[in-house]
């Protein structure tokens, strides 16, 4: 077996490579010369590095010469405009499906989609791997695309995975609320009350390493998430207490929401530098929740993400600090 893994240099994708070094797999990354190295900087002696990148087509062939298993984690989570999210999760992927069909050795092709794909969904009708999709945002829409792409084109044997918001050592984003929380903040958009399904980023590469090999996965679509309903007050609350801080909540009804959101737009076009913080992503802040059911997982491959949240804010907060995050 030789893994390609895209994505590497991010959040999500160093953690995946952890996992795969973990089981001794010898892996390719496909990384730009711009790419980040800090985060896998401790794996490149024992990896091969190739240069290329998803939207760079006429590099794929090359990053896939001798590779049977691929890891797709690069996507774009952040754009000035819409039509980027398209461009990198859709087309980017379109562009490594029809590689690996070329290079018609890979054996097996694992997708890191998104719940976004599917759409919104509460506690009492959590998201299913056989619901119709619905996603409310350019992202979402994007990443939707991207199974399709995969499903409808890829001749490899494939695996998509979906997890709901991601956090855990190395994400800047969930950075924002550890800060607030930590300047006495605790921020209520919808509320807090939104109920949201989450996965501890190493529970989530664990499952992206393990399907690889399994079998009863091919052609199959599975949410990766706990089992742990949270919300965002009761994170901001868990960060309070392991912080050892009080906080005074902030609340953020719809308008003022939308205002912040449009805000955060205009200071990403102002300085050319996108935000996740944008009008992309009032809808999804607004939603009614963002809950998945993760049975499938647990009953057909038997893999559990099991961290909750109490030790995942705890792991977190402490590598924060150790790196000066916070």
């Amino acid at each position: 077996m030789r893994v390609l893994l895209t994505g590497a240099s991010g959040f999500v994708g160093s953690h995946v490579l952890d996992s795969l070094r973990r089981r001794d797999l010898p892996v390719v990354l496909l990384l730009r010369a711009s790419s980040p190295r800090r985060f896998i900087a401790s794996h490149l002696a024992s990896v091969e590095v190739r240069a290329g990148s998803i939207l760079q087509p006429e590099s794929l062939d090359a990053a896939l010469q001798g590779v049977t298993h691929v890891v797709h984690c690069a996507g774009c989570t952040r754009a000035l405009h819409p039509a980027e999210f398209h461009e990198v999760n859709q087309n980017g992927t379109r562009h490594l499906v029809e590689a690996v069909n070329r290079q018609g050795g890979v054996q097996r092709f694992v997708l890191v989609s998104s719940l976004a794909a599917v759409g919104p969904a509460g506690p009492e009708a959590a998201a299913r791997e056989t619901d119709p999709p619905r996603p409310v945002s350019a992202y979402g829409r994007s990443k939707l695309g991207a199974e399709q792409e995969v499903r409808e084109r890829c001749r490899a044997e494939f695996v998509i995975l979906r997890p709901p918001a991601v956090y855990g050592p190395r994400d800047a984003e969930f950075l924002r609320l550890f800060r607030a929380v930590r300047a006495h903040v605790r921020p209520a958009g919808a509320g807090g009350r939104q109920p949201l399904s989450l996965v501890f980023v190493r529970d989530l590469a664990e499952v992206v390493a393990a399907s690889l090999t399994r079998p009863e996965a091919g052609g199959k679509t599975y949410f990766v998430a706990s089992s742990e309903i949270v919300t965002a007050g009761g994170m901001a609350g868990e960060v309070a207490a392991q912080l050892g801080t009080w906080t005074l909540p902030l609340p953020v009804p719809a308008p003022a929401l939308w205002g912040l959101c449009a805000w955060g737009q205009a200071i990403s076009w102002a300085t050319r530098r996108p935000s996740v913080l944008g009008l992309a992503k009032y809808p999804e802040l607004t939603a009614r929740g963002w809950v998945c059911d993760a049975r499938r997982l647990r009953e057909e491959l038997g893999l559990v993400c099991t961290t909750g949240l109490k030790d995942g804010v705890a792991e977190t907060l402490a590598w924060y600090r150790k790196e000066g995050w916070l």
